[in-house]
């Protein structure tokens, strides 16, 4: 038989058995879903014992483990993704359509299929984060600093030469990581396009029930609509740093010098309040006020879980108190970044943060508890709507009720004696937009470099230009020494390391104060025809708050996020009007103070 009439009969064999194969059926569709969720579920247990495990003893065996289970999952996961291919064309019920959807977009980082490529993606993966947990700057043999030392220093000190120190210091943590994150991009992107992407940020901008052309658009509308407060606030700050440390050092019409701003990354600013120039009790100094009761750090997480109660949520579980890590250990390395665990998806909730008994990390526990207590609430949910609606929504849920921590609040729990004067709040709103405000351009900018490094956009010898570029864009900072391609400054910060998503920080920060307007309105607050400002609203001991937050956290993923924003706020879009509103008395103080004054950069 000459090749022709073999290829002939080959293709007309496929044909035939092509037509004869019985198409597809949603009983079917239904059954291979009801199987991948159950192996998922399963799968995930691991994945979070192995990670938690490596997170708070990292040494080489616990990353192997934590690599092998993430290699299983992986696997597992591309496996199904390829099966599901065979129901593409299957007319289905919209809730099994949605599980297939989330199914195909469930990996973070997307695996090539052929196992030994996966294999050495997750290896980098989790090298990366290894990386991290174990950088250290060393000042000499006998003195070297974690980053949680560092952030802490660099929160206290006024002296320019020792901040530049350690800001760069620091930033030596990501040059070793430069070559691996190149690879780990190159396997991830092609794990994306094996599954029908363009390449994983487009992967990465498709979990948002809009096209992602038009979800970049909304970003971009989110930002127009806070620029203006975020450039008053930025032209204040710079003017004060330069009267501080002199115009040689802080332009008085430029970008701001990265090491100065009371942070490793200039990503918040509210430990330089003091040297901005208010009255010394323009605001509510939460720190003494924590430190004046002797708090251990269970107690700071006590306040966090009573916030919950007093909405009408259970206590958490036993084993909560149990498992997690509240205090750094002095015998090994762990990932101090704070984050909340769900490791059976059910019940076993846990928070890993090394606290301080400090204003920032009350706020922080109270945002790592908002993670445990939405995923108690939709734990009854299938397991691929086991998730917040957007990835936003979790990070928001938290830092909404952070934003009750009001003094009204701090006088019913006994930490303030009598609530001050609502007309002295500038010093209280100002610190708050140095929290908020200042990190919303960082917030966006991660994922700007990241998308465009996996476009190609930003290549490989570009990394670390593409990064102060869009930081000089968006934030108006400015690196502390000369930078060149030998460094890999994105490797210092903890979400690039780790390969965790950064726009939903931005949009969390957008949506905590669209979420505090409709729940302080639920709560009655602000009274018609008071003068209380919404800045001044706390939802604690509200159970009507507290029955509408709930209810838009049981629906966890069911449904797309626009239906859960409208449950809880009657608005089917993200809206920084609430943002306005509530630093609208800000704003204008901020104009005043920089009348005459360059703004922008």
């Amino acid at each position: 038989m000459n090749l022709l009439v073999f290829l002939t009969l080959f293709f007309f064999g496929l044909a035939i058995e092509a037509q004869t194969s019985p198409a597809p059926t949603v009983a079917e569709a239904e059954e291979f879903m009801n199987k991948a969720e159950a192996r998922l579920a399963d799968l995930n247990v691991k994945v979070n014992q192995a990670t938690w495990v490596h997170d708070n003893f990292i040494t080489e065996d616990t990353e192997a483990l934590a690599a092998d289970a993430n290699d299983e999952n992986t696997a597992a996961t591309t496996e199904l993704v390829e099966g599901a291919k065979r129901f593409e064309s299957l007319k289905m019920p919209p809730e099994l359509e949605r599980k297939f959807k989330l199914l195909k977009l469930s990996l973070t980082a997307p695996a090539p299929k052929d196992p030994k490529l996966r294999r050495e993606l997750t290896q980098i993966a989790a090298s990366l984060e290894s990386d991290y947990g174990k950088g250290k700057y060393c000042r000499k043999p006998d003195d070297c600093l974690d980053i949680t030392a560092i952030e802490r220093m660099m929160g206290a000190s006024r002296d320019p030469n020792e901040l530049k120190d350690l800001w760069i210091g620091w930033h030596k943590v990501g040059a070793p990581m430069r070559q691996r994150y190149a690879r780990f991009v190159e396997l991830s992107n092609q794990g994306a396009r094996e599954i029908g992407f363009k390449d994983t940020g487009a992967m990465s901008r498709s979990n948002y029930d809009m096209p992602p052309d038009a979800f970049s658009a909304d970003l971009e509308r989110l930002w127009q609509q806070v620029r203006p407060l975020y450039l008053s606030l930025h032209a204040y700050v710079r003017s004060k740093l330069a009267k501080k440390y002199g115009p040689q050092l802080v332009p008085t019409d430029g970008p701001i010098p990265a090491h100065l701003l009371g942070n490793p990354w200039a990503q918040e600013w509210e430990n330089i309040y003091p040297l901005l120039g208010l009255p010394e009790k323009s605001s509510v100094d939460v720190t003494a006020l924590l430190k004046t009761k002797n708090l251990d750090p269970k107690g700071m997480v006590k306040y966090g879980e009573n916030f919950f109660i007093s909405l009408g949520f259970a206590p958490l579980p036993q084993t909560f108190w149990e498992r997690s890590l509240f205090v750094k250990p002095r015998d090994r390395d762990v990932v101090c970044h704070a984050s909340a665990w769900d490791v059976d998806s059910i019940d076993d909730l846990r928070i890993k943060i090394c606290i301080d008994i400090t204003a920032e990390d009350f706020t922080t526990i109270h945002h790592e508890l908002g993670h445990n207590f939405y995923q108690r609430a939709y734990n009854k949910q299938p397991y691929l709507f086991r998730d917040s609606a957007n990835d936003g929504f979790h990070e928001a849920i938290g830092d909404t009720i952070a934003l009750s921590v009001t003094p009204e609040y701090l006088v019913k729990i006994g930490l303030l004696d009598k609530t001050p004067d609502a007309s002295k709040d500038i010093g209280l709103l100002l610190a708050r937009a140095l929290e908020k405000i200042a990190f919303l351009p960082f917030g966006l900018m991660i994922d700007q470099w990241r998308w465009k490094v996996f476009s190609g956009e930003i290549p490989p010898d570009k990394y670390n230009q593409g990064w102060w570029d869009l930081r000089l864009k968006y934030q108006g900072v400015a690196p502390t020494s000369p930078r060149t391609e030998a460094d890999f400054d994105p490797g210092a910060k903890y979400h690039v390391a780790a390969d965790v998503p950064y726009t939903r920080y931005f949009l969390s920060f957008i949506m905590q104060f669209q979420f505090h307007r409709a729940l302080a309105a639920a709560a009655g607050c602000p009274v018609q025809g008071s003068n209380t400002p919404l800045h001044r609203c706390s939802i604690y001991d509200n159970k009507e708050a507290g029955r509408r937050l709930n209810t838009m956290l049981a629906m966890g993923l069911s449904r797309p996020w626009q239906d859960a924003m409208f449950e809880l706020t009657g608005q089917r879009q993200m809206d920084a009007t609430a943002i306005l509103d509530y630093f609208a008395p800000l704003k204008k103080w901020l104009d005043e103070q920089n009348r005459g004054k360059p703004v922008g950069w």
